[in-house]
């Protein structure tokens, strides 16, 4: 573990270079004329923990205009009131892990903007897309442009795999790594999306074209490559890929465990009698000493093969319904095989600890987490399971603000935008979540919400309510 935590700071001294031109733009919407004022609310603005209560805010053509006191800002003659009496006002969330139905072919690409309409109604007004096509770059400029309501939109590139994949580029040689990884950002997309089956000499090719380009890299962590290996890179990993592995005592009588698709072999789940706490902590500090960004997915992972769920929960929640028929038949069929024969409860419980774990130890250390949901994979709806995800980071020993900031700050951190959005200041985006109660005394009031802004332009909850119902007819023919 000495060194990786060497490596980690080799990454931290890298991460103070100057930040190249083509790794993000601040700002990835439109921005709507006119103005409103929201009055005698409590605004959780995400620059500190303290509420403003009784507070107004001003908003002009789609920017903030002023934040004070109800008896210090006056609202213009003539501006649309909201009453924000007994409710609380948030940034905009964020997800930095999702997909689109309309990636997969039986879902045709006009219904992504129906798509994105439920990111809004569930109050996400940023997102990442992690599999990206050229698809998806229109939808961005379509945004832009104003011509769709949605979120903001940060695109990953199709994935780059070492197997061929759906919407991927194969790469075998450093050559073809090199080739893969040009192309994406001459394409115009934010980041290179890796997978699985990518060697050591294959990595390093990719991140070091990828720093020519001025490209970041994110996803999966092949076992080949390794945790060190990355975290020296500087990519910004996944899931916690490949940190099961990383856990794993000197002594284990085997070094595969259960990241990724290793999950649905039961002998694989024999590794978690012989994860070492110890490693568990310095992982989690090399990380923080490394500068990486970190996107746990807890939510999937803990509910697909932690705690499971029958059909009667899943079918319950509210983002069953958007789920087109041949998604719901190909995640049956996988949920049915894992859980035909499961780990046992003590290592499915010891799964879901380590992996909590991780994250609170990674955050003590002053490690940088994200909230992304991947969905819509394993029946977790979009927009909705930006919710989830939050109340699992608080299950994991976050703090409500904490978990609250990996949705709004840290984010636009990331994306280098944080001047743009992220908190609720005079002259950012509005992109605002107006909701019925605060949710720094309980995460799971992200839930309640009454309304929200998108680069200015509001939207009651009756709106939001229709753009679910519309979504769920496009997606169900």
């Amino acid at each position: 573990m000495a060194r990786l935590l060497r490596l980690a700071l080799l990454a931290a001294a890298a991460s103070l270079l100057p930040i190249a031109s083509g790794f993000a733009q601040p700002s990835r919407g439109s921005l709507t004329p006119g103005g409103f004022a929201i009055t005698s609310v409590s605004v959780v603005a995400m620059t500190g923990a303290a509420v403003m209560a009784d507070a107004t805010v001003l908003v002009r053509d789609g920017r903030i205009a002023r934040i004070g006191s109800a008896a210090a800002v006056p609202v213009p003659r003539g501006m649309r009131r909201i009453d924000g009496r007994g409710k609380f006002l948030i940034p905009g969330l964020a997800d930095m892990h999702t997909h689109l139905f309309a990636d997969e072919e039986e879902t045709p690409d006009a219904a992504a903007p129906d798509e994105l309409g439920v990111m809004l109604a569930n109050g996400v007004t940023t997102i990442r897309l992690m599999i990206g096509t050229p698809q998806h770059l229109q939808l961005r400029r379509d945004i832009e442009a104003g011509r769709i309501a949605g979120p903001q939109l940060w695109v990953a590139s199709p994935q780059i795999t070492g197997r061929k994949d759906v919407n991927s580029r194969t790469v075998t040689t450093p050559d073809e790594a090199r080739a893969a990884v040009a192309e994406m950002a001459n394409a115009g997309y934010d980041f290179v999306k890796l997978t699985v089956a990518i060697p050591p000499d294959v990595y390093d090719a990719i991140v070091a074209e990828a720093a020519r380009q001025g490209i970041r890299v994110v996803g999966h962590v092949d076992p080949r490559v390794g945790v060190a290996r990355a975290l020296a890179a500087g990519q910004h990993i996944e899931h916690l890929d490949n940190y099961m592995e990383s856990v794993l005592a000197d002594m284990a009588p085997a070094r595969t465990s259960v990241s990724d698709t290793n999950l649905f072999r039961i002998e694989n789940w024999n590794s978690l009698d012989s994860v070492d706490d110890a490693k568990v902590v310095a992982i989690a500090k090399a990380t923080a000493a490394a500068r990486v960004w970190t996107t746990p997915t807890l939510t999937l992972f803990k509910v697909a093969f932690g705690v499971g769920q029958s059909d009667e929960e899943m079918r319950a929640r509210p983002d069953w319904r958007l789920q087109p028929p041949k998604h719901r038949d190909l995640y049956l069929g996988a949920h049915r095989k894992f859980w035909a024969n499961p780990p046992t409860e003590a290592r499915r419980q010891r799964y879901v600890d380590v992996r909590n774990r991780l994250v609170k130890e990674i955050a003590a250390a002053g490690g940088r987490i994200l909230v992304g949901s991947d969905t819509p994979e394993w029946f977790l709806g979009y927009g909705f399971t930006v919710h989830r995800e939050m109340e699992n980071l608080v299950a994991a020993g976050l703090s409500p603000y904490a978990a609250l900031a990996a949705a709004t700050r840290s984010p636009a951190e990331f994306l280098h935008a944080l001047a743009e959005w992220g908190t609720i200041e005079t002259g950012k985006r509005a992109d605002l979540v107006l909701l019925d109660a605060n949710p720094l005394e309980d995460i799971r009031n992200t839930t309640r919400i009454a309304a929200i802004a998108v680069g200015g332009r509001w939207f009651e909850r009756p709106e939001l309510q229709r753009m679910i119902d519309r979504a769920a007819v496009r997606l169900n023919p």
